[in-house]
């Protein structure tokens, strides 16, 4: 059997992203597994110099001796970054190896005219001082670092067909009465709902939440909570959709639940697992979202500056391509420019597709991966549109984050059929030049709706997608929107896929934004 630690990838960062990590070890005791998402952003060269102290950027030659390291993480996305903090601070021997000039994956950001943009998503859960499921608040503890942050009063702020409009509150009862004042009829159905969402929330809030996989550890979770973990077994194979049907009759109530679970999984409820849906569903309320000063690239620049600080190491501009086997077993990785690196595990924050479709040359997958592979699909790719903006266009009470569905539900998991919009700078003034705004705005997007362009054509794409998207967006939300741009940048699928940064001696720019 293969023994390979894995990092999951969440696939949409426009969607709200449980920054929340679990690790977890394999059952050969050689893996170690987490979840969070991953990808670029460049930042000032401070913190890479650190590194650098520690780790260099020469040519290494393979060693003589294996195993190096106790563990090298392929990737430093946050997923890879908490894989490697709480191993590092452990006293484990951690080599993290980025094929980027910096860290941090999707949670990253990057620089433009004075405007601090966040590759990524804004929506940032994991940053409340209670419970058991501030997992970032946490991982940053571990390495004794600590971020400000601001609490966002609305999660998001629904624009649906027929007019529908939703805040979701901070406060849990002001986000309840609001929906029940649009579905006055559906009251007991609306509280059924998301009781029974509140009730799995917390069963999850009562554990030391390490890992929903591993046995070993579920079953010794079970001796000290056998009730929480019998509630979590119950509604392991049930989707929320199901949930949501045996307490609500009204269809646009229904697809409410839908656009719910959307922006957790960019699929409906009833694909969506109930267990998912309801740790954002109510954490939303219990701990909050709670934006970080400056920011979210600031997380992975915090994580990676702890790393180090606990003795672990990073190698940017380290493209993995192969991870190397020995009788079954993953004992290191080659890069690109032939340098090898051994470990006792590795650990990969690269999709499950890419992990065991390109690192590892092998004829048989796993039966855990094919299983898998046989249940799940891929989400779909995004587009992305940064843009600055004269603060003039927004009215005084805009919320930080949007979602605009106008006028067909059946349009919201086809691509560029919903918007995801946030203004970070609702909450963090300073991302932005004086008088201005920020806006980040994601749709769902395929990449083979961008493969086989020539560079005209692809240009003329980008141009006429953009320009559909603002559209929509100065018609339901921003009139005047387009004539108040003073920068924009729009990424495709096939933008994720490449990058071309600048070191100028003091910091690093992206030039390619694709």
């Amino acid at each position: 059997m293969l023994h390979l630690g894995f990092v999951s990838h969440a696939i949409f960062p426009s969607t709200a992203p449980k920054s929340y990590a679990f690790a977890r070890r394999t059952s050969s005791g050689r893996g170690v597994r987490t979840c969070e998402r991953a990808r670029l952003r460049p930042w000032r060269a401070m913190a890479v110099l650190g590194v650098e102290k520690t780790v260099g950027r020469g040519r290494e030659r393979a060693p003589v001796e294996k195993a190096q390291y106790d563990a090298i993480v392929i990737g430093s996305g946050i997923g890879g970054l908490v894989a490697a903090t709480q191993l590092a601070v452990k006293g484990a021997r951690v080599l993290v190896l980025e094929k980027y000039v910096i860290p941090g994956g999707s949670s990253g950001f990057f620089e433009r005219d004075g405007f601090t943009f966040d590759v990524g998503s804004s929506v940032m859960f994991g940053f409340s001082d209670k419970g058991n499921l501030n997992l970032i608040t946490q991982a940053l503890a571990a390495v004794g670092h600590k971020m400000q942050v601001i609490p966002d009063p609305t999660t998001v702020h629904f624009h649906l067909p027929s007019n529908l409009s939703v805040r979701v509150h901070r406060e849990y009862d002001d986000f309840i009465t609001e929906l029940i004042n649009n579905f006055p009829h559906e009251k007991a159905g609306i509280l059924g709902f998301y009781n029974e969402c509140w009730k799995i929330f917390n069963a999850l809030n009562s554990l030391e939440l390490k890992s929903l996989e591993e046995p070993i550890y579920l079953f010794g979770q079970f001796f000290k909570k056998p009730l929480e973990c019998l509630t979590l077994a119950y509604y392991l194979p049930q989707n929320a959709g199901e949930i949501a049907r045996k307490h609500i009759k009204d269809p646009q109530l229904l697809s409410f639940i839908d656009a719910e679970c959307f922006i957790v999984s960019t699929v409906n409820a009833l694909q969506t697992p109930m267990i998912n849906a309801s740790m954002v569903l109510c954490d939303r309320h219990f701990g909050g979202i709670n934006y970080p000063v400056g920011g979210v690239g600031g997380i992975a620049k915090a994580l990676a500056n702890g790393l180090v600080e606990k003795g672990g190491k990073i190698l940017y501009k380290a493209n993995v391509t192969n991870i190397i086997l020995e009788n079954g077993k993953a004992i290191g990785v080659r890069l690109s420019d032939g340098r090898e690196f051994f470990s006792r595990s590795v650990i990969s924050n690269a999709t499950r597709w890419d992990t065991f479709g390109k690192l590892l040359k092998v004829d048989d997958l796993p039966e855990e991966e094919k299983n898998f592979q046989r249940i799940y699909v891929k989400a779909p790719s995004f587009l992305s549109i940064h843009m600055g903006v004269k603060a003039s266009v927004l009215p005084p009470d805009t919320d930080c984050h949007h979602f605009i569905l106008e006028d067909d539900w059946n349009r919201l998991e086809r691509p560029y059929g919903s918007i995801f919009l946030s203004i970070p700078t609702v909450l963090d003034s300073t991302l932005a030049p004086k008088g201005h705004h920020i806006l980040h705005i994601f749709t769902t997007s395929g990449i083979e709706d961008w493969e086989g362009l020539s560079r005209k054509d692809y240009e003329e794409k980008k141009e006429i997608v953009a320009n559909q998207i603002i559209s929509r967006l100065e018609n339901k939300l921003f009139p005047g929107l387009r004539n108040s741009i003073v920068l924009q940048e729009v990424g495709t699928p096939k933008t994720h896929r490449r990058y071309l940064a600048r070191y100028d001696g003091h910091r690093w720019s992206l030039l390619c934004w694709g």
